[in-house]
Protein backbone atom coordinates (compact mmCIF):
# COMPACT_ATOMS: atom_id res chain seq x y z
CA UNK A 1 0.00 0.00 0.00
CA UNK A 2 1.06 3.41 -0.50
CA UNK A 3 2.20 5.37 2.87
CA UNK A 4 0.99 8.92 3.38
CA UNK A 5 5.16 9.71 3.15
CA UNK A 6 5.38 9.08 -0.49
CA UNK A 7 6.24 11.83 -2.53
CA UNK A 8 6.27 11.48 -6.42
CA UNK A 9 8.45 13.66 -8.16
CA UNK A 10 6.85 15.10 -11.91
CA UNK A 11 9.65 15.04 -14.57
CA UNK A 12 9.22 16.01 -18.65
CA UNK A 13 8.97 13.18 -21.04
CA UNK A 14 12.11 12.71 -23.30
CA UNK A 15 12.72 10.90 -26.52
CA UNK A 16 14.24 8.09 -24.14
CA UNK A 17 11.58 7.25 -22.28
CA UNK A 18 9.33 6.79 -25.01
CA UNK A 19 10.56 2.90 -25.23
CA UNK A 20 9.34 2.24 -21.58
CA UNK A 21 6.10 4.06 -22.48
CA UNK A 22 5.45 1.81 -24.97
CA UNK A 23 6.04 -0.91 -22.95
CA UNK A 24 3.65 0.18 -20.65
CA UNK A 25 1.12 0.79 -23.30
CA UNK A 26 1.26 -2.83 -23.58
CA UNK A 27 0.72 -4.24 -20.72
CA UNK A 28 -2.73 -5.82 -20.39
CA UNK A 29 -4.20 -3.19 -17.57
CA UNK A 30 -3.47 -0.13 -19.85
CA UNK A 31 -3.76 -1.40 -23.00
CA UNK A 32 -7.69 -1.85 -22.82
CA UNK A 33 -7.82 1.88 -21.78
CA UNK A 34 -5.46 3.32 -24.66
CA UNK A 35 -5.40 3.52 -28.14
CA UNK A 36 -2.62 1.43 -30.43
CA UNK A 37 0.72 1.81 -28.84
CA UNK A 38 2.53 3.23 -31.99
CA UNK A 39 -0.06 6.26 -32.22
CA UNK A 40 -0.16 6.25 -28.53
CA UNK A 41 3.73 6.76 -28.77
CA UNK A 42 3.87 9.01 -32.18
CA UNK A 43 1.26 11.56 -30.00
CA UNK A 44 3.78 11.61 -26.84
CA UNK A 45 6.39 12.53 -28.86
CA UNK A 46 4.74 15.32 -30.78
CA UNK A 47 3.58 16.67 -27.13
CA UNK A 48 7.67 16.65 -25.79
CA UNK A 49 7.90 19.88 -27.55
CA UNK A 50 4.06 21.22 -27.34
CA UNK A 51 2.27 23.93 -25.76
CA UNK A 52 -0.67 22.66 -24.67
CA UNK A 53 -0.26 18.71 -23.96
CA UNK A 54 2.44 18.43 -20.98
CA UNK A 55 3.98 14.91 -20.96
CA UNK A 56 5.11 13.66 -17.62
CA UNK A 57 7.16 10.35 -15.94
CA UNK A 58 6.41 10.15 -12.57
CA UNK A 59 8.74 8.93 -10.34
CA UNK A 60 8.41 7.40 -6.98
CA UNK A 61 12.25 7.04 -5.38
CA UNK A 62 13.90 7.82 -8.61
CA UNK A 63 11.95 5.08 -10.20
CA UNK A 64 9.85 5.59 -12.70
CA UNK A 65 6.28 4.22 -11.96
CA UNK A 66 3.67 6.09 -14.63
CA UNK A 67 2.92 8.40 -17.10
CA UNK A 68 0.75 11.40 -16.51
CA UNK A 69 -0.28 14.33 -18.81
CA UNK A 70 -1.31 17.60 -18.54
CA UNK A 71 -3.49 19.52 -21.04
CA UNK A 72 -5.52 22.71 -21.42
CA UNK A 73 -8.48 22.11 -23.48
CA UNK A 74 -8.69 25.50 -24.57
CA UNK A 75 -6.08 25.67 -26.75
CA UNK A 76 -6.78 23.07 -29.06
CA UNK A 77 -9.48 23.68 -31.68
CA UNK A 78 -13.39 22.11 -30.94
CA UNK A 79 -11.95 20.34 -28.41
CA UNK A 80 -14.99 18.78 -26.80
CA UNK A 81 -13.92 20.07 -23.32
CA UNK A 82 -13.62 23.72 -23.85
CA UNK A 83 -16.86 24.68 -22.48
CA UNK A 84 -15.25 24.52 -19.10
CA UNK A 85 -14.63 27.00 -17.08
CA UNK A 86 -11.17 29.19 -18.13
CA UNK A 87 -8.22 28.44 -16.35
CA UNK A 88 -9.73 24.51 -16.62
CA UNK A 89 -6.40 21.85 -17.20
CA UNK A 90 -7.45 18.04 -17.99
CA UNK A 91 -5.03 15.19 -17.20
CA UNK A 92 -4.62 12.10 -17.93
CA UNK A 93 -2.72 9.36 -15.38
CA UNK A 94 -1.56 5.31 -16.46
CA UNK A 95 0.57 3.43 -13.96
CA UNK A 96 3.05 1.19 -15.83
CA UNK A 97 4.25 -1.77 -14.17
CA UNK A 98 0.83 -4.14 -13.34
CA UNK A 99 2.42 -4.92 -9.77
CA UNK A 100 2.02 -0.93 -8.41
CA UNK A 101 -1.83 -0.94 -9.83
CA UNK A 102 -4.75 -1.25 -7.23
CA UNK A 103 -2.85 -0.45 -4.25
CA UNK A 104 -3.37 3.43 -4.11
CA UNK A 105 -0.54 5.21 -6.14
CA UNK A 106 -3.09 6.30 -8.38
CA UNK A 107 -5.40 8.59 -6.03
CA UNK A 108 -1.69 9.23 -4.41
CA UNK A 109 -0.30 11.06 -7.90
CA UNK A 110 -3.61 12.72 -8.95
CA UNK A 111 -3.73 14.12 -5.66
CA UNK A 112 -0.13 15.42 -5.15
CA UNK A 113 -0.74 16.60 -8.95
CA UNK A 114 -3.32 18.32 -8.79
CA UNK A 115 -2.64 20.05 -5.67
CA UNK A 116 0.27 21.93 -7.63
CA UNK A 117 -2.12 22.77 -10.60
CA UNK A 118 -3.87 24.69 -8.06
CA UNK A 119 -1.19 25.94 -6.61
CA UNK A 120 -0.11 27.45 -10.17
CA UNK A 121 -3.75 29.04 -10.15
CA UNK A 122 -4.94 26.49 -12.06
CA UNK A 123 -9.10 26.40 -10.75
CA UNK A 124 -10.29 23.44 -12.06
CA UNK A 125 -9.04 20.47 -13.07
CA UNK A 126 -10.56 17.51 -15.32
CA UNK A 127 -10.06 13.82 -16.35
CA UNK A 128 -11.86 11.80 -18.38
CA UNK A 129 -12.10 7.50 -17.50
CA UNK A 130 -14.07 4.93 -19.48
CA UNK A 131 -17.37 4.32 -18.08
CA UNK A 132 -16.36 0.94 -17.78
CA UNK A 133 -12.76 1.87 -15.90
CA UNK A 134 -14.52 1.22 -12.45
CA UNK A 135 -10.71 1.20 -10.83
CA UNK A 136 -10.11 4.11 -12.22
CA UNK A 137 -12.96 6.01 -11.53
CA UNK A 138 -12.55 5.02 -8.11
CA UNK A 139 -9.38 6.14 -7.66
CA UNK A 140 -10.36 9.51 -8.86
CA UNK A 141 -13.08 9.71 -6.48
CA UNK A 142 -10.44 9.44 -3.38
CA UNK A 143 -8.57 12.17 -4.80
CA UNK A 144 -11.29 13.99 -5.30
CA UNK A 145 -13.31 14.26 -8.22
CA UNK A 146 -16.69 14.21 -8.88
CA UNK A 147 -18.35 12.84 -12.06
CA UNK A 148 -19.83 16.01 -13.60
CA UNK A 149 -21.27 14.40 -17.01
CA UNK A 150 -21.11 11.63 -19.67
CA UNK A 151 -19.13 12.49 -22.45
CA UNK A 152 -19.08 10.79 -26.11
CA UNK A 153 -16.35 11.83 -28.57
CA UNK A 154 -13.40 11.88 -30.64
CA UNK A 155 -11.87 10.47 -27.15
CA UNK A 156 -14.65 7.74 -26.66
CA UNK A 157 -17.10 7.45 -24.16
CA UNK A 158 -15.83 9.12 -21.13
CA UNK A 159 -17.12 9.85 -17.56
CA UNK A 160 -15.83 13.65 -17.15
CA UNK A 161 -15.23 14.34 -13.73
CA UNK A 162 -13.70 17.35 -12.15
CA UNK A 163 -12.64 18.69 -8.87
CA UNK A 164 -12.50 22.69 -7.88
CA UNK A 165 -9.83 24.49 -6.34
CA UNK A 166 -11.33 25.28 -2.69
CA UNK A 167 -11.78 29.23 -1.96
CA UNK A 168 -10.17 30.61 0.38
CA UNK A 169 -13.02 31.12 3.31
CA UNK A 170 -10.65 34.28 4.58
CA UNK A 171 -11.83 35.77 0.75
CA UNK A 172 -15.63 34.82 0.59
CA UNK A 173 -17.13 37.49 3.50
CA UNK A 174 -20.02 36.40 5.22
Amino acid sequence: MVEREDSYDFRPVTEKDLPMIAGWLKEPHVARWWDDPDKEIAEIREHIDSVSVEPLIVELDGRPIAYLQSYDPHMEDDHPYADQPFGTLGIDLTIGPPELVGIGHGSAIVRQFVEELFEEGAPRVIIDPHPDNGRAIRAYEKAGFRPIGRRHSQYGDVVLMAVDAVEDDENLGD
